[in-house]
């Protein structure tokens, strides 16, 4: 019998590098929305009382980028220096410029060596999905997502009004023979109000946040899971979390790359989503292999699937493109990848007209996972393709 144990974090919207993926997504769709054909590469960086906005743009419309970032700062929450950062008060510097020409003609549809529009960078895009849960996603990162997801919530409604914005959670969970059979352990680290004045020492102050996120947060999200869980659980391990957001840990943009994906149960190719236009393939690419591997095991036509696809500027083909099923089909590697070669468009002009990617819908993907999420925005996350996976298995037998 096999057995493991296996680990995923993820971190709130509130999380400094969250800041900064929220900001530049914010600022991709705001664009998007002027012009759809709006080429975006937005870098953030998010410090003591200051957010530098960088990156290169091309796009008929215009972004006041300074509402913008004050206008995202306070929908995550951060509208008081003591959390962290100040919108009100918060120094935004704008160091936007054009798109390199160059880059943009292996784009542009007939404008480089090849008529059809090409991919925006070289690169290698991992897609996944498993039987683990509803959402086709592993267990260790959707637990995780569920848990910071819900802090943001609770915060948000005022059911826990002494939370702060900046939060992370870890959920590691036991597997017998490759499924899920419980969770040994929760990690909860969370910002919170400065609630001395009611408390006699650190330690009590400590005691009553463990008891609330134990009691309104934690066992919730478990209870809600299904499977047995270990009550061990640490939260906020260093005794106190007040002192957080941007002043107490720089963010930037795209630093929380596994956290966006599949929380490290699968391969990642390294570049990051948030700030980029669909014409990058980083980000485009990615989701169209997350939609092909979720729409396979939908289907039945595996418990598991990685999807890898990998391509060259300015050129249209993908250089590679591989489906695996880990062992979980009846249908060999080779088959798959043919069977899906054969339903789903992978040239990047293909892709952003399948999944619809040249509209706004990229601010709600900075937190909480690019992947596993029920929201029509979200085209990459549909299982429409399941019939016609099947109609053309059965073509082949």
């Amino acid at each position: 019998m096999s057995k493991f144990v296996f680990t995923s974090e993820s971190v709130s919207e509130g999380h400094p590098d969250k800041v900064c993926d929220a900001i530049s997504d914010a600022i991709l769709d705001n664009l998007l929305s002027q012009d759809p054909q709006s080429r975006v590469a937005c870098e953030t960086l998010a410090t003591t009382g200051t957010v530098v906005v960088s990156g290169e743009v091309t796009s008929q419309g215009f972004v006041d980028v300074e509402r913008v970032v004050k206008e995202t700062l306070v929908e995550i929450g951060y509208t008081d220096k003591a959390y962290g950062m100040d919108a009100e008060t918060v120094k935004v510097l704008s160091m936007l410029d054009k798109q390199s020409p160059e880059i943009a003609q292996g784009v542009d549809e007939g404008a480089g060596l090849h008529e059809e529009q090409g991919a925006g960078d070289q690169g290698l895009m991992f897609g996944f999905a498993c039987n683990e849960t509803n959402e086709l996603m592993p267990l260790p990162i959707h637990l995780s997502h569920r848990l910071v997801e819900r802090m943001t919530d609770l915060r948000k409604d005022g059911s826990i009004p002494w939370l702060r914005p900046d939060s992370k959670s870890q959920v590691s969970v036991a597997y017998e023979n490759g499924n899920p059979v419980s969770i040994t352990k929760v990690v909860i680290a969370t910002q919170h109000n400065d609630m001395l004045d009611q408390f006699d020492n650190e330690s009590a102050e400590h005691d009553f946040v463990e008891s609330e996120m134990i009691e309104k947060v934690i066992k919730p999200v478990l209870d809600e899971c299904g499977l047995p869980y270990e009550e061990e659980f640490i939260v906020n391990g260093t005794g106190r979390f007040v002192f957080g957001g941007p002043e107490a840990d720089t963010g930037l943009t795209g630093r929380k790359i596994i956290v966006d994906t599949y929380g490290g149960y699968a391969p990642h190719g390294g570049g990051a989503f948030s700030g980029k236009d669909p014409s990058k393939v980083d980000r485009s690419a990615a989701y169209m292999a997350r939609y092909i591997a979720k729409n396979i095991v939908a289907a039945g036509l595996a418990d598991k699937c990685e999807v890898q696809l990998s391509y060259s500027i300015g050129v249209a083909e993908p250089t590679s493109f591989y489906v695996k099923s880990l062992g979980t089909s009846d249908l060999s590697n080779a088959e798959l990848t043919e069977v899906a070669k054969t339903v789903f468009p992978v040239r990047p002009g293909g892709i952003i007209a399948h999944l619809k990617l040249k509209h706004p819908r990229y601010r709600p993907t900075a937190a909480n996972g690019h992947f596993g999420r029920e929201n029509e925005l979200f085209t990459w996350e549909k299982t429409d393709m399941v019939d016609a996976l099947k109609s053309a298995v059965a073509e082949r037998n």
